[in-house]
């Protein structure tokens, strides 16, 4: 899914250099400037989220908690039309991002994505202050930090940062934040574990309906330690549980549909 060549250093919010490795993906399609041994780099999760949007899909697109940017570069890939803010806390992550849009892979996106270096969870008038009006995002993409706060941290801040939850509503306050900058009708799509179902659907009441759940599994005989979830700001529409995905075959290698995801002709726009 990735191919790797050699990077070079950034600096780390500890105030450690990282080293950098350059990752291609979309069968270099794009590429992307990612922490190596360090952090965290994204892979197939986030192409997953990137799925979401549908071939073609115009208006704004903000993919919320960016990191280097694999969410919102696939995104404007997948779509001509759309215009991408790659949004990002970490002054490191966003650095990478940033210098992820000068490379000659992505020449041919880089005026339709910018980089807004803000924490979503500040309020409005920060997130106004970098280009953030609320209601004006035709469609969220969000990989939010995928563990819980009472689950074991990372002893990387760089890692700790993008893995993990700060406390017991991290993940409700960002989901609410995500909501404010949708406007009406816009589309909401997010991957969670399994067990942060309960709350995402707390956060969602009143906000975001239409809601549609589609399990990942990493095997078939394995239960689902992801869920894609997807949905519409202000419908009354109900919740639906669609039909699950696989990964991974069970001697080893993608399933067709992992490939699609890697190759970036999947859809997962339901």
């Amino acid at each position: 899914m990735n191919s790797p060549e050699p990077g070079s250093a950034g600096a780390a919010d500890d105030g450690g250099e990282p080293a950098v490795r350059c990752d291609g993906f979309y069968g270099g399609r794009f590429a992307l400037l990612q922490p190596q041994g360090r952090g965290y780099r994204s892979g197939l999760d986030a192409l997953l989220l990137a799925a979401t949007l549908p071939q073609g899909a115009g208006g704004r697109v903000a993919d919320i908690g960016s990191g280097a940017g694999a969410v919102g570069l696939a995104a404007a890939c997948r779509s001509a039309a759309a215009e991408v803010t790659l949004v990002e806390n970490s002054k490191v992550m966003a650095d990478l991002a940033r210098r992820s849009l000068v490379l000659p892979a992505n020449r041919e996106l880089a005026a339709r994505v910018r980089v807004a270096e803000v924490d979503i969870l500040a309020g409005r008038a920060a997130r106004e202050g970098a280009g953030l009006a609320d209601g004006a995002f035709a469609h969220v993409l969000t990989n939010p930090p995928f563990h819980p706060c009472d689950h074991r941290v990372s002893p990387d801040p760089l890692r700790a940062a993008a893995m993990s939850a700060a406390d017991g509503d991290f993940l409700g306050r960002w989901v609410r934040a995500c909501a404010a900058l949708l406007a009406h009708g816009g589309h909401f799509a997010t991957i969670v574990r399994t067990d942060a179902l309960p709350t995402l659907l707390t956060a969602c009441e009143g906000r975001i309906g239409a809601l549609r759940i589609v399990a990942i599994h990493s095997r078939d005989a394995a239960p689902a330690p992801r869920l894609v979830v997807l949905g519409r700001k202000g419908s009354r529409a109900p919740l639906a549980v669609l039909p699950a995905h696989t990964l991974h075959r069970p001697a080893g290698g993608l399933t067709d549909f992992a490939i699609t995801i890697a190759e970036g002709t999947g859809d997962l726009g339901l």
